[in-house]
């Protein structure tokens, strides 16, 4: 344990102690751990109504405060020439642009609580038409330019249960009792929560006293829609008596901006959220699916006429799950993105149901891991902006040109063309258990002879309900600088293949998803040049629930780091932020009406087989995936003597893990110490 530790502090922000020991004025090639501090992402993409000019978000790494910040930019489509539009101190995103794109407003964050401005586009003055205790969000014009809408969280005092005796003059006591009756308690990145409820404001685009329109101990969650008139906003939202016990419960809302009470426009059983008015006002699309017990249930798109009346599917025969929707400026179709394959597209779905794709290969804001993503959004015209990007670059801004393609905007990440970078291959996979395909690929490292045989780390996706794709990431280019073939791959369970596919796990996780994973590091190995006796893996979440329940299953890695997992089905049914969700949908029943097969699928219950060193890793503030979990298993493997240590990332939430750079780095790197602690010598010449 000591030398790992040393190992540890001297490899905090590169890949290995040769890389370290190079002189200090001689520039690595290779991705290393301080590469991270200077990569920048664009996210959030706004196009002008008239197309010709797009605003984005850009975040970057300050590596004096170990912080991402976040500025706005301005891109001319035709010439591709950008500028700053919102730099500086603090923090500036949300942009958005006013119907006739004369004002784009936007929230600053510069200390104090994050604050609405408008800028005027054409002279650039700027003024805060808010004095918000809290940050705004969901910001929305009204269809004449003269009011926005936002949601806020409006704080509450809460139950109170008895007092404290008098206090006298210039005490200092303790802090008072917190008295808890959420449901929903805690958090991941918020912690513990405030009492409050999630309310719908509105505020002249002017400035002036913002109205608020909804009250109560509900949650009015965003998205909002401005009615074509500019008379009422709709929303999504759950305001029944028993919210709190229905998370998979929410209807549309329609609330006037005089205030009155929301009338629902939608009652059926399942989630309805993200309503969009078309600018006709005729229609309101939104996204939703019908109650069930299944593990996953689709996002739909539905429309419906404005009162709430014949409500359709308008992509039932897609079989994806929709995200982000727009209406096109004529109100006969709607812009909408879904995974596909691993990759994020906007196509364009008409009220008759039928697709047509606009641009792929849309990449989000995410670094450390290859997760689909990506923001769009669309002109009066029709022009799309997107965020793209590929297995070498992270997001950078694009224009959709027809037929799926996509012009970028900008490169900003000219510094990794000088990066001897690991190069992405697609691997052909079938599954052991029912022949299914199953998508796969490898990053080789910089240096890959084709005449020799690499060390493969496994690295498995969380959620489970995600997928990976052919997408940069930091963790994998940092695992193939330091010599490693790594192999990544959307097991069953997966989104982005169906509705079936991702259903093949429902009730039966971990599951079937361990033989594909399986079946994938047989195909890597059969290619010839992965050495069989030195097999690794890692995953976050549930991929460290899968990476717990391998090394239970089979002795054929030589080392195992299992980051933020879940060990315990029941105790993680109980402590999880989003506990009340739990059953029925990832297990009917709950922990004590059938403990058997709660410990069943519990990777606590293969302990008993492990002798895989393994790493446990978590974050100190993760409440997704509680840091008990990852202390259990710690805990479990020190009593059998099976090799282990444990990482706690300080302050760091389960989704936050990898948000500071050099947290992002050292993490990266102790699970390569490990790993190449226990790597055997390789590079035996390929048959």
């Amino acid at each position: 344990m000591h030398s790992l530790r040393l190992v540890l502090s001297a490899l905090a922000l590169g890949v290995s102690s040769a890389a370290l020991s190079a002189p200090a004025d001689a520039p690595n090639s290779r991705f290393t751990g301080s590469d991270l501090f200077n990569l920048e992402v664009a996210s959030d993409p706004q196009i002008s109504p008239d197309g010709r000019t797009i605003v984005y978000v850009r975040r970057s790494n300050d590596i004096m405060t170990d912080k991402t910040r976040s500025t706005i930019w301005v891109v001319d489509v035709a010439s591709g020439q950008q500028r700053p539009l919102l730099a500086g101190s603090g923090s500036y995103f949300s942009p958005r642009w006013s119907p006739d794109g004369s004002r784009l407003a936007y929230v600053a964050a510069d200390g104090a609580s994050p604050q609405l401005y408008v800028r005027w586009m054409a002279s650039g003055d700027s003024a805060r038409i808010t004095g918000l205790p809290n940050s705004p969000s969901s910001i929305a014009w009204s269809p004449d330019g003269h009011r926005i809408a936002y949601s806020m969280f409006i704080p509450d005092d809460g139950q109170r249960l008895g007092s404290a005796p008098p206090k006298p003059e210039g005490a200092k006591w303790a802090d008072p009792l917190e008295v808890i009756t959420a449901v929903t308690y805690r958090a991941d990145s918020a912690g513990y929560l405030k009492p409050g409820y999630t309310q719908i404001f509105w505020v002249p685009a002017d400035g002036g006293a913002p109205t608020q329109l909804t009250f109560g101990a509900t949650n009015a969650d965003g998205p909002v829609s401005w009615s074509a008139d500019g008379r009422s906003i709709l929303f999504g939202g759950n305001l029944s008596k028993n919210w709190e016990h229905e998370p998979n419960e929410s209807e549309i809302y329609r609330v006037s901006i005089d205030g009155s009470k929301p009338v629902a426009l939608t009652s059926r059983k399942g989630p309805d959220a993200y309503p969009v008015v078309s600018p006709d006002g005729r229609y309101v699309a939104y996204v939703g699916s019908d109650e069930t017990e299944k593990y996953y249930l689709r996002p739909d798109l539905y429309v419906m006429n404005a009162d709430g009346s014949s409500p359709r599917n308008i992509s039932a025969r897609l079989d994806r799950g929709i995200d982000s929707i727009v209406w096109s400026q004529d109100s006969r179709s709607i812009y909408a993105t879904y995974a596909e394959a691993g990759q994020n597209r906007v196509s364009r779905i008409g009220l008759d149901g039928s697709v047509r794709t606009i641009a792929d290969g849309l990449t989000g804001s995410g670094l450390d891991r290859p997760y689909s993503g990506g923001d769009f959004s669309v002109s009066h015209s029709g022009a799309v902006a997107v965020t793209v990007g590929d297995a070498s670059h992270p997001s950078d801004l694009g224009i959709a040109t027809g037929n799926g393609a996509v012009r970028k905007l900008t490169h900003l990440n000219g510094q990794l063309e000088s990066k001897a970078l690991g190069r992405i291959t697609k691997l052909p996979v079938r599954s052991s258990y029912d022949q299914r395909p199953i998508d796969a690929w490898m990053i080789l490292p910089p240096d890959f002879d084709a005449s020799k045989k690499y060390p493969l780390i496994l690295e498995i996706h969380g959620g489970p309900q995600a997928a990976y794709g052919p997408n940069f990431s930091t963790d994998d280019q940092l695992y193939a600088a330091a010599g490693y073939v790594v192999l990544f791959t959307n097991p069953r369970g997966s989104t982005s293949y169906g509705e079936e596919f991702t259903n093949l796990i429902d009730k039966d996780y971990p599951g079937h998803d361990y033989d594909d994973l399986i079946s994938a590091i047989d195909a890597a190995i059969a290619g010839g040049n992965v050495d069989p006796n030195n097999l690794f893996v890692t995953g976050g979440s549930g991929g460290g629930v899968l990476t717990a329940w391998i090394v239970g299953k089979t002795d054929r890695f030589r080392a195992a780091a299992t980051q933020k997992p879940v060990i315990n089905m029941a105790s993680f049914a109980l402590t999880t932020d989003f506990a009340a969700g739990f059953s029925p949908t990832w297990r009917k029943e709950r922990p004590w009406e059938d403990p058997t097969t709660y410990w069943k699928y519990s990777p606590l219950s293969l302990v008993g087989n492990v002798k895989t060193p393994t790493l446990v890793v978590v974050g100190s503030e993760d409440y997704r995936t509680p840091v008990s979990e990852a202390e259990q298993y710690y805990m479990a493997l020190q009593t059998r003597g099976v090799p282990t240590a444990f990482v706690k990332v300080p302050g760091a939430s389960h989704g936050g893990i990898a948000a500071r750079p050099s947290q992002a780095a050292a993490k990266a790197s102790a699970i390569i110490a490990w790993f190449d602690k226990y790597k055997t010598k390789s590079g035996t010449t390929a048959q």
